[in-house]
């Protein structure tokens, strides 16, 4: 898919959102494909890479090889910042050896100042957490194991 086939005004609105709130990069996944809008170093103009849907970006996959292909991996649906507790100093939604259960929160995914719960889709046992609280995440990286 080339960049053509994107809204343009779309791609705008994302670069946009990129210097109204100094994020380096924002991804959407939309109809099967991604897009992605990125910033390097200094501002610049942004750079739309249509990605298709089943191409894992490098630092998921350098992130948990291992993870990302166990059929209880839970993942990050967008780009964001991962919280492990609904505030600072609250005991984490989870932790290794619960049990969970269909729809319980299990982490926050803040972004674009949103917080997003990330709920089990399953129920089991958390056999590994793989993130740490306020740590940056990509779209489709691990965030915890569930068996």
């Amino acid at each position: 898919m080339t960049e053509s086939n994107f809204d343009k005004d779309v791609i705008r609105a994302l670069a946009e959102l990129l210097d109204e709130t100094n994020l380096t990069e924002i991804e959407i996944e939309q109809k099967g494909f991604r897009l992605r809008v990125a910033r390097q170093g200094q501002p610049m103009p942004s750079v739309a890479v249509p990605v298709p849907a089943t191409a894992a970006s490098p630092t998921a996959a350098a992130a948990s090889d291992e993870a990302g292909v166990h059929a209880g991996a839970v993942t990050s649906p967008m780009v964001g910042t991962v919280y492990v507790a609904p505030e600072p100093g609250a005991t984490p939604f989870i932790k290794q050896g619960d049990n969970v259960t269909i729809g319980q929160t299990l982490f926050i995914v803040e972004a674009m100042k949103t917080m997003n719960p990330i709920v089990a889709d399953k129920a089991g046992k958390v056999t590994q957490i793989l993130v740490q609280d306020g740590q940056p995440v990509e779209f489709g990286e691990p965030l915890a194991i569930i068996e």
